[in-house]
């Protein structure tokens, strides 16, 4: 048995800021016991530090903040050395950078090379649990979760499955893509904590073929995740209707082969009708808000305020690598622009809860991370706010909480991040 007794400022969530008095939690001198990789007990340093035995390894982290790890609902590891590639929209950026690239996966040793690249930039960012699209080579997706098994992370991953419109060296086809994916979730989910997301990659990389194998994988294995694109941009969604043509709008062609339900995925929804937004709230499927991709990309601006009317479920997320950081403070400074552009507020602790518990929430996985509770992995960040030179100025002002959140999601960066902690191990890397 291992403990570790962290001491600092402790920031988490029982539930959306406001949603009740106590859903805000935050102790100024806090303490988390952690043993075997999971929380033991949380409170004030006083009433937690003596039920840690003697020996335990002690670890001071004020004056930083101690909140539940980062979580990121869509990233792509392929991609790690496409971010910021130049000057186009979504599918001449698909042609002209990605599929260019994720090209090399099929090479193992590249894929491990890449994957252990990843993981330290995730990591180095704060972030310890990912869901993360491979490549179509099982190479990819092999490097990918035997990576995150060796460093003992919660992630999500799956092979994407893309039988046409892209080059050969990206293609699989209907029955390769449902048996490599077939083979790798038996290998790999429920190995350690990884979890297997079904993954075709958008409805216009495959046929109706594909799409069908995809919905038997699904049907299958109710207990995986999905994950897809979805209206990320105007050109997408008139070539998919050219490809779909029973369907009247994007999502339905998604409705049509069973991708929506509770542990589904749709990364961007930036162009939906109210139908569909209803659609994907009936089904209680997420909508990915990727606000730096969307920026960068020219894709449209997503509307959090009409997504919640709706009832629809709302994850966040970089994208990398259209997304222009793997940090989700910068990813949060992003959500905050496209809402003031549209007369929507976010506040920092709703960033905050949005980054951790919501986004745990939203991908099923709040029993095991998202909140500094008993009994949750000891998944953790420890945040600086003056971890740079602008923003110690800044931070002499400080008299909220609130106002410290905000400082650290407008202007903070990896160098922002003091440690993470996965399975109570101090993994960032140096």
């Amino acid at each position: 048995m291992t403990e570790t007794l962290i001491r600092g400022r402790l920031l988490s969530f029982r539930d959306a800021p406001g949603a009740s008095a106590d859903a805000t939690v935050y102790i100024e001198d806090g303490a988390l016991l952690l043993r075997d990789g999971r929380i033991a007990a949380v409170g004030d340093h006083a009433s937690v530090a003596p039920q840690a035995a003697p020996g335990a390894t002690v670890i001071d982290h004020r004056p930083h903040l101690v909140l539940p790890g980062f979580i990121d609902a869509h990233i792509h590891f392929p991609q790690v050395q496409v971010i910021g590639s130049w000057g186009s929209q979504l599918l001449d950026w698909l042609n002209g950078y990605v599929f260019v690239e994720e090209q090399k996966f099929r090479d193992p040793a590249f894929s491990r090379r890449m994957a252990g690249a990843f993981f330290d930039e995730l990591l180095r960012h704060g972030t310890t649990t990912a869901s993360a699209f491979c490549s179509v080579h099982p190479e990819s997706a092999e490097a990918y979760f035997a990576e995150a098994l060796a460093r003992n992370l919660r992630m999500i991953g799956g092979k994407v499955m893309m039988d046409r419109n892209a080059p050969e060296g990206l293609r699989d086809t209907a029955q390769q893509g449902y048996d490599d994916s077939k083979r790798l979730i038996a290998d790999w989910h429920g190995k350690g904590r990884l979890h297997y997301a079904v993954s075709p990659r958008f409805a216009i990389t495959s046929t109706e073929g594909q799409m069908e194998a995809a919905q038997a994988l699904i049907a299958e294995h109710p207990e995986l995740h999905v994950q897809t694109h979805l209206s990320e941009n105007r050109d997408e969604i008139a070539f998919t209707l050219s490809l779909f043509p029973f369907a009247k709008d994007y999502t339905e062609v998604y409705e049509r082969y069973g991708f929506l339900g509770p542990r589904s995925l749709m990364g961007h929804c930036v162009h939906l009708s109210d139908r569909e937004i209803s659609a994907l709230a009936g089904a209680g499927a997420i909508a990915v808000f990727n606000p730096t991709s969307n920026l960068f990309l020219g894709s449209g601006l997503f509307d959090l305020a009409r997504m919640e009317r709706l009832g629809a479920r709302v994850a966040v997320a970089t994208d990398v690598g259209a997304g222009t950081s793997y940090s989700m403070l910068p990813t949060m400074d992003a959500a905050y622009k496209i809402l003031q552009l549209q007369g929507q507020k976010l506040p920092p602790l709703t960033s905050c809860y949005m980054m951790t518990l919501g986004n745990a929430r939203a991908l099923g996985l709040d029993a095991h991370i998202g909140a500094l509770e008993p009994g949750r992995d000891a998944d953790l960040v420890v945040l600086d706010v003056r971890a740079t030179p602008a923003m110690r100025l800044r931070a002499e002002t400080i008299r909220t909480l609130e106002e410290e959140l905000f400082i650290l999601q407008t202007m903070g960066d990896d160098r922002a991040v003091v440690e993470t902690y996965a399975a109570g191990r101090a993994v960032k890397p140096r």
